[in-house]
């Protein structure tokens, strides 16, 4: 049984100070309104993360950093390693999240160094995929994802690959009004679980989460997370507050209850 997870990336929003506010008023609401049986992470920017180690010390929150460099250590101006988000307290790190690869020249070929540095750092990895509009309207979104994700994790084993986590988050839809139909984001993790046991066998293919984000909010979480092959939600601006948040881990958490017929 996989674990459901739910987490947020902030990208470059809260500071220290709001960092701190942000991990008090979460765990409050998480006493008030316990969520069990869940991950839950946060990915603050790298300047907060000492603070949110900190504050959310011996809460079921983690943390991870939003991207990371693939040497442990060098002459790498402004970059940050493995070891370093491993120290700081760091159980994730997100990798090729869209906006790494369109600013900032990232490729697939690179993001595999990083996948290999992260899980000998100690790390797991949360690594985003997703196809562009050009390649949704050409009907090549499986075949894309299918190539990332084998380019990606080319050198993990399958008694590696439960350690990876899968964000599916089709470009054409973060930051956007709406996120990908339900029935589409079903049609893709299904392909995904296929390409993982076609490469790594059915075991590993089955103990691996795949998470979906991309445009998730409160009015839609409920309908994302009950989709068969959807392990957890991966959310950006709905979360961005505490209460936004602990929404949308309700969410996660009361269909985790149906589906163990508990709720």
């Amino acid at each position: 049984m996989r674990k459901p997870l739910v987490g947020t990336g902030w990208k470059m929003n809260h500071g220290i100070a709001a960092t701190e506010a942000y991990a008090r008023r979460l765990l409050a609401l998480l006493r008030e309104d316990p969520a069990d049986g869940l991950d839950i992470f946060v990915l603050p920017p790298f300047v907060s993360l000492s603070t949110a180690a900190r504050e959310f010390a011996g809460s079921p929150v983690a943390i991870g950093g939003q991207t990371m460099h693939w040497d442990a250590s060098g002459a790498w101006t402004g970059e940050i390693s493995a070891p370093m988000l491993a120290e700081i307290g760091c159980r994730f790190v997100e990798l090729a999240h869209s906006e790494r690869l369109q600013h900032f020249g990232e490729t697939y070929d690179l993001v595999r160094l990083k996948v290999d540095a992260a899980l000998q750092g100690g790390l797991e990895p949360i690594l985003c995929l997703g196809e562009s509009a050009e390649d949704r309207r050409m009907g090549q979104s499986d075949s894309v994802l299918r190539e990332q994700v084998t380019t990606a994790l080319a050198s993990v084993t399958a008694g590696m690959l439960p350690r990876v986590v899968l964000a599916y988050e089709p470009r054409w839809a973060i930051g956007v009004a709406e996120a990908a139909p339900p029935s589409y984001v079903a049609e893709r993790h299904a392909g995904l679980r296929e390409t993982l046991a076609d490469c790594w066998g059915e075991p590993a293919a089955t103990a691996t989460r795949i998470i979906y984000g991309g445009s998730v909010s409160p009015a839609n979480g409920a309908e994302l997370i009950a989709l068969e092959n959807v392990d957890g939600l991966f959310i950006g601006r709905a979360a961005w507050t505490p209460e936004g948040f602990a929404a949308m881990i309700r969410i996660v958490a009361e269909a985790k209850q149906e589906a163990d017929g508990s709720f």
